[in-house]
Parts: structure tokens; C-alpha cells; sequence
């Protein structure tokens, strides 16, 4: 499910490391900091890759990202979206690693049906600024997050010199919806309750080893826990 360099654009290249360590997530902790930890028992799978257009001219760098997390119930993947409004809300500071944060934070959420949310059960958008010590800013940057069924899918982008928001946001407009639809093809999985069954049987695995390994969000061992992010950055 998870994206490659050719959803965003042609434009768009791999970055060095391109995907992050399957087993590990990030998890946003006291003081608003990211770190990675072992991914909770109620999540069956998470990737992140990460992409950039490169500089151009008078124009900087730009920063994507993608991540897919697979939640054995759709409930675990609300609480995630839950969990990354609450932190949001709480956090309009946040430090990815040291001298890499995101600053001016706000978020929104749309359930289906409201604003132009006709794809996913739920749609987050974050707003706000990215700053770095060795690219410089701060720079737009932009986080989407949806969830369908039980499967979490993200996008986000810094943006770098002389790169306006209009131009980022067109980068990752069109990544996530097709990620979606990728998902939707994918959850003929679902045991009918909007859950992966509890022992999924081997061609269920593989479908979930397909459509993600990830990285990204929060959780303490034997529960599924709110809070996953993609970074920009190049993983926290």
C-alpha cells in the first residue's frame, strides 16, 4: 500500500535511508520529544520511506515522507488518529532529534462526509513550520494522516529555500488519496468486523508484509496506543 517515489511526482527521489526499521515506532514522550520504541502488540505491521526533491537553482531541498500502519482493529487505528490530535493540541513545539523540530503546530480533523473527506473514516491535517540546524528555515510544513478500517496512512513534507506552501502541498496532495485506494483494495482482508482476524492465516500475513513494515508512533508493549507520526526528517 505504502507509496513510492512515483505517487508524489516525477520530481520526487528516494533519500538515503528510504525505509525505516520495521519493528520500531516513534512515539512523542514529555517535553513534546520524539524517540523510537518497540511497536505494541495491537499493531501488525508499519513502514515509513522517506523522498526528496532535490535542490534546484534558488530553490532548497524539499522533505517527504510516507507511512502506513496496519492496527488489528479498527479501533486501535482511531485511537492512534485520537492520539495524534490530543498530542497536537498539547505539543505546538516538537522536537524530532536534536536541532530538528516542528514549531506553530495546529491541527484539524474531518470525519467522512465533512469538508472534502470522502475517502477515509477519518482525515487529520497539521500545519505548521519545520526548523533545522543544518538545512536552516523555518520552512511550511505539512502532516495528513487518514484511517480506513484499521489500516493508518501518512504523508508529510518540509519544505526547504525559495519553496512556498501552495508548491508543497500539491507535492502531497495526490499521494495519500492513491495510498487509500490501494488500502481499500487490500482490506478484503477484514473478518467482516473491520478487524483482521485474530491468527491470520498465511496469504493474510503476506497482504500485511505487503502493504507495510513501518515506523511511527506511540505505544507501550501488549496494547495499541494513540500516536504515530511520518517525519520529514529522515526518522526520529
Amino acid at each position: 500500500m505504502i507509496a513510492g517515489p512515483e505517487l508524489f511526482g516525477p520530481e520526487v527521489v528516494r533519500t538515503t535511508p528510504y525505509e525505516s526499521d520495521p519493528s520500531r515506532w516513534a512515539v512523542l514522550g514529555d517535553g513534546c520529544t520524539w524517540h523510537l520504541a518497540k511497536l505494541p502488540a495491537g499493531v501488525l505491521a508499519t513502514l515509513t520511506r522517506h523522498f526528496e526533491v532535490p535542490a534546484e537553482g534558488a530553490k532548497g531541498p524539499v522533505r517527504l515522507s510516507a507511512t502506513v500502519t496496519v492496527h488489528r482493529t479498527a479501533l486501535d487505528a482511531a485511537w492512534e488518529q485520537a492520539g495524534m490530535l490530543e498530542e497536537s493540541l498539547g505539543c505546538k513545539e516538537e522536537l524530532l532529534r536534536p536541532g530538528e523540530r516542528l514549531t506553530e503546530l495546529s491541527s484539524t480533523a474531518f470525519a467522512r462526509g465533512e469538508g472534502l473527506n470522502t475517502s477515509s473514516d477519518e482525515f487529520l491535517e497539521e500545519t505548521g513550520l519545520c526548523v533545522s540546524d543544518s538545512r536552516g528555515g523555518p520552512y511550511p510544513y505539512k502532516w495528513d494522516q487518514a484511517t480506513l478500517d484499521s489500516v493508518v496512512i501518512s504523508t508529510s513534507v518540509c519544505g526547504g529555500r525559495g519553496r512556498e506552501a501552495d508548491e508543497l502541498s500539491t507535492l502531497v496532495q495526490g499521494a495519500l488519496p492513491k495510498m487509500l485506494v490501494r488500502a481499500k483494495s487490500e482490506l478484503g482482508g477484514l473478518d467482516g468486523s473491520g478487524s483482521f482476524s485474530p491468527e491470520p492465516d498465511a496469504s493474510d500475513a503476506s497482504d500485511a508484509s505487503d502493504a507495510s513494515d513501518a515506523s511511527d508512533a506511540s505505544g507501550s508493549e501488549g496494547a495499541s496506543t494513540p500516536g504515530a507520526k511520518s517525519d520529514p526528517e529522515g526518522g526520529a
